[in-house]
């Protein structure tokens, strides 16, 4: 409710976020400026005599804080300025300004405290004995030399700070809103009404970004309560974590504008990352379902609806993990927020999630399965986090797969509750597994656990965000839930959850408790012994079943194997059947080789059923046979996820030199009589790596020819749904539908190619009228254009521009890389580098788009070099990792000159200017050496089975 009006000036206002408020009948406003704080203060301290103890006065050794203080609680103060110029700074309107006190403990005799700050104007410091009421002298210093410690230090003169005392640290500063989509940042959309340009100023601080927008200790440990007062322009929103206490905002006057101050409950204890605040003019809609949950977003996608389905499926899912976790959601409000720019797809801010428009916002008849699927487990993703993460963090970052693995697997379960039908659980071993899978078979991956010692900086803690902490770290942790039981994991789980609650854990913690549930249901396996090869190591095996004598044993698994091979051991969960047997799976932990008389046979075995292990699975020759003849006989007798399984892992062997690469290949054979998604999925996923290999090569027609052979009878399985606009009910069908006619369009299947241009020619003829559907946007735009020229490059282009919702700009964005044309292409590159055509948050995925299109990877690569020193300022240390930028730009590289040009391009740079892209462009050179040897190696077999196979092309 709006309070009592006070007339201030603008010169004033600028410095009232230097201020505490008065807390008289509520937080009313902010009455006395700076000066008159500064005027009410206790008096200095005198200097005590001086000590012959010895008082540690330099820096931390290392790039962590040194703990001889740490922070119990704060205060922050924060006023956006999104269109209101501050009085005495010319043409400077995106400027924020605030103070922070925090309350300290000192742990030990200190001279100094240590916190961080970042691109900070510190405008006052004042440090203050709260046990003697006395202010004490200090200096400060921001250590500018070394920008990745980004230590703010406090130097207390003529005086040392107590063990167990307790003091108070006063911080005026003012920042900058930049458009960086990190710490506290501007981000802006079009209103549709006005045609106005709006501002919005939103956060993101994982992984170090809060010491961007106040003084903190920005670490995970350093855990505290935060109490929030935002002051903001009236007509605005302020949301922060909790919810706004009880007084409401009151109105104040500055030079004849109204502003809001809008103060917030104190928070639970918890970590400097999960905090969050936006001040925007958006609106809300309340799900149905419980009161203080509300979705966010500008006010015609909230009039349009397009908030309807996350308002909908968010507390069924909060509602089962309250369940599953034993835990209710601690908080009375919960609010998600679609943002127009923000660098990650979303972030778990406990209480305040923020996404990307394209993750939370569904529009009825524009956005397709795909993008339902991704926004209900980005929801459900997020929402895991609220539980892990948010409420029980890992200690440090190299344990940061704690709170991703986690949700990464949790997220299934969520998406589950509330859309049965998809069969997600299914899908992970796609999405997470076999991507995992691919990525930890380098030698240049990292265990999911790292060394604490190893991830010391923003760039190394940047890097630490990709395939292996998210899916693997998911892979993992179903494996070990079937290996134990999904009850006994549950109970563990609710243990660790209960008893680390508003607190930090190590990975030992996890496994404590789920030792003890095992214990209680009396079972023999123990945790900490098998998930530690897991977790401490780098990489996975793979297991050998020979049916000839019996024998099971396994080795590293590493796609270019060396001479000097890891001699790592697992132990490895196995769950086997055999052809034709009715008895139960084998199921036994496999550490050094072994002999089972059951698996030597005449007829096929199967390890990895369901593939809830993470390895992969080799055969005597005779047994691959076997199992190949069963795809080609009676397919549908080897479960869907294990044909898919056995296509992954053949491929995989074959790089590797395990199997020969023929045998991978006989194994896509019988695909023409199975239209299910995850087996057709693992083969064009892994006859893609022989595209990017051989589509600059004369493999490349005898290929097409072969794949066109094998999509047709899917292709015109689906033919019906297509040509009608439809679509088939179940879930998987419809992305398999999507495959079929990717496959058979990029393969030259002439119908498939001339129904897209005639879709999209149509569209062209009269725009108000869509005749694709949603779910085949993004493959029909981008075959059409692929076939067009200019005018199609164009039409697209505009329709891009003008689109307000997210996904439908996404499908346009990635159609418009598919162009054959150069010169747009390099024109589409240059678009990168101006945030007015392409977002910021967009542009790393624009260029992987162009990378993968193969005219344009070449371009793409000479581009990255080009601009390297531009993108590693603007990205490299925050959420948007530069390794993904690298991975995927390089992935076609199989040549020596490709190869040097890479080392020439890590010589030129080093580590420092690489950041967190460093492990990818090693990863890189390593996987470029492997092609060009496996390129070498394999082509004229390659070639000659293509050409074989294709002769009877349909």
């Amino acid at each position: 409710m709006a309070g009592s009006k006070v007339y201030i000036s603008k010169t004033l206002a600028a410095t009232t976020v230097l201020m505490t408020f008065s807390a008289i009948i509520g937080i009313i406003t902010m009455i006395a400026v700076y000066q008159l704080e500064v005027m009410s203060l206790p008096p200095t301290k005198p200097p005590e005599p001086t000590t012959t103890e010895t008082i540690p006065t330099g820096p931390p050794p290392s790039m962590r804080l040194p703990g001889n203080v740490i922070p119990e609680s704060y205060k922050v103060f924060l006023q956006p300025y999104l269109y209101t110029e501050i009085s005495n700074v010319t043409n400077q309107t995106f400027l924020f300004t605030g103070n922070s006190t925090v309350q300290l403990r000192c742990m030990e005799k200190s001279k100094n405290i240590f916190l961080h700050s970042k691109d900070l104007v510190l405008k006052a410091i004042r440090l203050t004995d709260l046990d003697e009421n006395v202010n004490l002298e200090v200096t400060h210093h921001v250590n500018e030399s070394d920008s990745d410690s980004n230590f703010l230090e406090i130097r207390v003169e003529n005086e040392v700070l107590r063990e167990n005392g307790s003091y108070s640290l006063f911080t005026a500063f003012e920042g900058i809103l930049h458009d960086d989509l990190e710490g506290f940042y501007r981000s802006e959309y079009e209103d549709q009404a006005s045609g106005e340009k709006r501002f919005l100023a939103a956060s993101q601080m994982e992984p170090t970004d809060a010491r961007k927008v106040f003084p903190c200790f920005d670490e995970p440990a350093m855990k505290a309560y935060f109490e929030i007062t935002i002051i903001h322009r009236e007509g605005t929103t302020a949301l922060t974590n909790w919810p706004m206490t009880a007084s409401g905002s009151n109105t104040i006057i500055i030079d004849g504008e109204s502003w809001l101050v809008t103060p917030f409950a104190t928070t639970s204890k918890m970590s400097t990352y999960i905090l969050a605040i936006t001040v925007s003019d958006f609106t809300s809609q309340p799900s149905p379902h419980r009161e203080g949950i509300k979705v966010w977003a500008r006010p015609d996608a909230v009039d349009a609806k397009h908030t309807d389905y996350a308002a909908t499926i968010t507390v069924p899912i909060l509602e089962y993990y309250e369940e599953e976790f034993g835990i209710k959601y601690p908080l009375n409000k919960l609010d998600e927020i679609a943002l127009p720019d923000l660098g990650p797809g979303a972030m778990e801010n406990w209480g305040l999630i923020t996404y990307r428009e394209s993750a939370l916002l569904f529009v009825e008849g524009v956005s397709s399965e795909t993008n339902k699927e991704w926004i209900a487990t980005i929801i459900a993703h997020e929402l895991a986090h609220q539980w892990f993460g948010n409420l029980v963090t890992m200690n440090w970052w190299n344990e940061i797969w704690l709170n991703e693995g986690f949700a990464t697997y949790m997220a299934y379960k969520g998406v589950d509750k509330v859309e049965p039908s998809w069969n997600v659980k299914d899908l992970i071993v796609i999405n997470e597994v076999q991507e995992a899978l691919e990525v930890d078979a380098l030698t240049t991956s990292h265990p999911l656990c790292s060394a604490e010692e190893d991830i010391q900086t923003p760039s190394d803690i940047a890097g630490l965000f990709d395939v292996i902490t998210y899916s693997k770290g998911a892979a993992v942790l179903r494996m070990l839930s079937y290996y134990i039981g999904e009850n006994q994991f549950k109970m563990g789980i609710r243990s660790y959850l209960n008893e680390f609650k508003y607190s930090n854990v190590v990975q030992k913690d996890l496994w404590r408790h789920l030792q003890q549930a095992v214990d209680d249901a009396h079972r023999l396996e123990n945790v900490e012994d098998v998930m530690k090869s897991w977790t401490q190591q780098v990489g996975y095996p793979v297991v050998t079943v020979n049916t000839n004598d019996g024998k099971v044993y396994q080795e590293h698994f590493l796609l270019n194997k060396t001479e000097h091979m890891s001699t790592l051991q697992w132990q490895v969960p196995i769950i086997t059947v055999k052809d034709g047997s009715t008895d139960k799976p084998i199921t036994f932990l496999l550490t050094d080789e072994v002999t089972k008389s059951e698996f030597k046979s005449d007829r096929w075995v199967l390890a990895n059923v369901n593939r809830t292990g993470f390895y992969r699975v080799n055969y005597n020759k005779e047994n691959w046979q076997r199992l190949i003849q069963q795809l080609e006989t009676r397919p549908n007798e080897i479960f869907t996820i294990n044909r898919g399984q056995l296509i992954d892992d053949a491929f995989n062997l074959a790089r590797a030199k395990y199997v020969n690469v023929t045998l991978a290949l006989d194994t896509t054979k019988y695909l023409k009589n199975d239209t299910e998604y995850i087996p057709w999925q693992s083969a064009v996923h892994n006859l893609d790596y022989f595209i990017l290999m051989f589509d600059r090569s004369e493999v490349y027609g005898p290929m097409q020819a072969y794949l066109r052979k094998q999509v047709i009878p899917l292709y015109e399985y689906f033919e019906n749904y297509t040509i009608h606009s439809e679509v088939p009910e179940s879930h998987t069908a419809q992305f398999n539908q999507i495959n079929a006619i990717s496959v058979a369009c990029a393969n030259g299947f002439k119908n498939c190619t001339d129904m897209a241009s005639s879709l999209f020619n149509r569209w062209r003829e009269n725009d108000t009228y869509q005749p694709i559907h949603p779910n085949l946007k993004t493959t029909i735009y981008c075959n059409a254009i692929a076939a067009g020229g200019e005018d199609e490059w164009e039409f697209a282009w505009e329709r891009f521009q003008n689109s307000t919702v997210a996904t439908e700009r996404d499908k346009l964005r990635y159609a418009l890389s598919c162009t054959k044309q150069i010169w747009l292409l390099n024109r589409y590159l240059q678009y990168t580098l101006d945030p007015n055509k392409i977002r910021k948050m967009d542009a790393v995925s624009t260029i992987i788009y162009i990378a993968r299109n193969v005219a344009g990877q070449a371009l793409a690569w000479d581009f990255v070099r080009a601009q390297w020193n531009y993108f590693s300022q603007q990205y490299d240390g925050g959420i948007i990792a530069l390794g993904e930028l690298i991975d995927e730009v390089t992935l076609r590289f199989s040549t020596e000159y490709e190869l040097q040009q890479l080392k020439q391009f890590q010589a030129e740079h080093g580590e420092d200017s690489l950041g967190s892209a460093s492990r990818a462009l090693e990863q890189a050179i390593e996987r470029t050496e492997a092609n060009i040897k496996w390129v070498k190696e394999n082509k004229r077999t390659v070639l000659e089975w293509f050409r074989r196979e294709s002769k009877t092309a349909y």
